[in-house]
């Protein structure tokens, strides 16, 4: 008989797939607008899919601390401490560094007149890109963490 805390693992894994995975290509997607009616576009499956980023993450750290919960011999553990205090932190760069630097985006996505996307873009993207791919080395980090328990 499998046992609940399996299940967890199971749900855990599945979430990390579903919430990290999409998250990786977050970026990618609205690289590949060419004019703003592209470009657009491409903000609407990015935002899409990062409604599975967040439900996935959120599940993610549900499913990890229960694990914790039912097996507190974890937390004494320094790849799963570690792992934990990293997730948290990437969790607090998206209200607190990219929804900043994002909102500008979405402002001059919605304001902009014409087809031609405006340098003013490319600088703002660019600042914000830069913050998504710390994110994802954070989230890499973390898999290798999970992986390999080194310590």
């Amino acid at each position: 008989m499998i046992s609940f805390y399996k299940i967890i693992v199971v749900i855990h894994i599945f979430s990390a797939i579903i919430g990290m995975g999409p998250g990786f290509i977050l970026t990618t997607v609205v690289k590949s607008g060419n004019n703003m009616t592209e470009l657009r576009h491409s903000y609407r499956l990015r935002h899409k899919l990062h409604i599975f980023v967040m439900a996935g993450g959120t599940l993610l750290l549900i499913t990890g601390l229960t694990m914790g919960f039912l097996n507190p011999s974890l937390f004494r553990m320094g790849w799963y401490v570690t792992s934990l205090i990293l997730f948290l932190a990437a969790l607090a760069i998206g209200p607190l560094v990219l929804s900043p630097r994002s909102k500008p985006v979405k402002a001059l996505l919605a304001e902009h007149q014409g087809e031609e996307i405006p340098e003013e873009y490319w600088r703002l993207s660019k600042m914000l890109f830069r913050y998504e791919y710390l994110e994802n080395v954070i989230f890499i980090i973390i898999i290798v963490l999970m992986i390999l328990k080194p310590f």
